[in-house]
Formats: structure tokens, sequence, C-alpha cells
């Protein structure tokens, strides 16, 4: 069994797996979070723009989406969830970790998902202050 490349402690198969074959599958916006996680080290990048929110229009920037999949992802700690203003709306603060050109690098988001349809979308994110 391998372990889920998110970090969440559980094997591939029951956690990101199901979430990438079944968008709807992601019932919080913390286990989209952390099958977008998963995506980019799988490098799936099909599952990465169709949960992007479709206002982003993601499919415009598939190159970019793509260079950014092609990093070697380390590992993912989640630092806090939270509720949005309203039921539809979360939020996923994080710290991804990546190995660029031998550079260790960590990527720090408090990202923004919306819910639409039963499903949840990416929408955008914030980087916090570095203290």
């Amino acid at each position: 069994m391998t372990a889920c490349y998110c970090g969440s402690g559980g094997t591939y198969t029951d956690c990101c797996q199901p979430i990438h074959q079944d968008h709807k599958q992601a019932h919080t916006p913390e286990q989209l979070m952390r099958s977008r996680y998963s995506a980019h080290v799988l490098g799936l990048v099909d599952f990465v723009i169709k949960t992007y929110h479709p206002s982003c229009n993601a499919e415009s920037e598939r190159d970019a989406i793509a260079e950014s999949v092609q990093s070697e992802w380390q590992r993912l700690e989640v630092v806090s969830t939270a509720s949005g203003s309203h039921d539809d709306e979360g939020y996923v603060h994080f710290k991804a970790y990546l190995l660029d050109q031998h550079q260790k690098f960590c990527l720090e988001e408090r990202s923004r998902f919306l819910r639409e349809n039963g499903l949840w979308y990416y929408i955008d994110g914030e980087f916090p202050q570095q203290s």
C-alpha cells in the first residue's frame, strides 16, 4: 500500500485517488487541496486545471500550470483550515515543500475554495507574511 502523497496518513487508494477519479469525492476544501497537491506530485495536470474555479480560466494557463506541476514536490503541511463567510466557501492554509534545480523552497499560501453545484474549486489565495 502506497502512503498518500498529501501526508494525510492514509493510503493513496483511500485518500486522494478517489478524488482524482471523481472530483465530487472532495467533500471539504481540505480534501480538494490535498488532492491537488497529490496531483502535482503525480503530474496530473488535467486534474489541477479542472479543479480551478471556472472563473479562473485555467485552461488558458495550461503551460504555466504544467510547469509548476513538474517541480519535485517533497511534502505538504496543512497549517489550518477555516470556514468562509458562507457554507460554500472555505480556506486552507498550507506549506508545500519542493526542490527546484537542487534548491529547497516552501510555497506557503492561504487558499480560498468555493463550492458550486456540489463541487469544490480552488479560486485564489494569499501569501501570508513570513515571520
